[in-house]
């Protein structure tokens, strides 16, 4: 009985390890003939290999998941990797094999790995359709930073905007605040302004934006300056006159 095969598509090398290890873990008469840290090498790889599943990261240098996706169309099965919750619920719901969410969990990449098995006894999908849609998408998407990477030693760790309270910066770096942890990230705040979702992060100083659900109230203190304290947090955050008038109407 022949084994199935795959291919591994994704840029980031942690997070391709990590996704390599859970399939080998999970699925272990799954083959993995060949891993693919582009969309380039994504491409010659299903060139090579006759597979039969594709697991493929949506965004990746070189060549976008979606076009090396219209390669892999009817001639594979896709599992699409993605930070993206409307890509997923939109490649599901139009045929698409099925999806894995960054971070990787394993249970809910073990669902997925169910419904390849399954799909294994069948032509693999065209996803003709599928691909207009998400690269309509993909325009949206693609406005705002949905997720950040954070090194934290030898691992990299995905952190959603949503999980954010705030930005601030600390020299060189810029420290990203959870309501689990801090972490240090190497991009400036001016390039975060221009990439987060203003309806979500507002700037209450020159140094810091606040994810705008992770407020719990504004009040001024002694001096009459305001001051921002946060629903899972017990740090307290100032903020300066410029932008003092955000909260006029709190």
């Amino acid at each position: 009985m022949k084994l199935p095969t795959a291919i591994v598509a994704e840029d980031e090398p942690v997070l391709r390890t990590e996704l390599r290890d859970a399939l080998e873990a999970l699925w272990p008469q799954l083959r993995i003939v060949e891993e693919a840290a582009d969309g380039i090498a994504a491409i010659e790889a299903l060139r090579r290999h006759d597979v039969d599943v594709l697991f493929l990261d949506i965004q990746m240098p070189g060549m976008s998941g979606l076009e090396v996706a219209r390669v892999a169309s009817g001639r594979c099965h896709v599992v699409f990797v993605t930070a993206y919750d409307a890509y997923a619920v939109t490649a599901f719901d139009q045929g698409a094999v099925d999806y894995v969410m960054k971070p990787l969990s394993h249970e809910r990449l073990a669902r997925a790995i169910e419904r390849v098995r399954a799909r294994l006894r069948h032509a693999p999908a065209s996803l003709d359709g599928l691909l207009h849609t998400l690269a309509a998408q993909l325009k949206d998407a693609q406005r705002y930073l949905r997720w950040i990477s954070v090194s934290q030693g030898q691992t990299v760790k995905l952190i959603t905007v949503d999980e954010i309270l705030y930005f601030q910066s600390d020299n060189k770096y810029t420290r990203v605040a959870t309501p689990q942890s801090q972490s240090l990230i190497r991009k400036p705040m001016r390039e975060l302004i221009d990439e987060l979702d203003p309806a979500l992060f507002w700037q209450i100083h020159r140094g810091t934006l606040v994810n705008v659900n992770a407020i719990a109230s504004v009040h001024r203190d002694a001096r009459g300056y305001l001051q921002v304290r946060l629903k899972d947090s017990r740090d307290v955050l100032p903020v300066s006159a410029a932008y003092a008038h955000r909260f006029r109407q709190m």
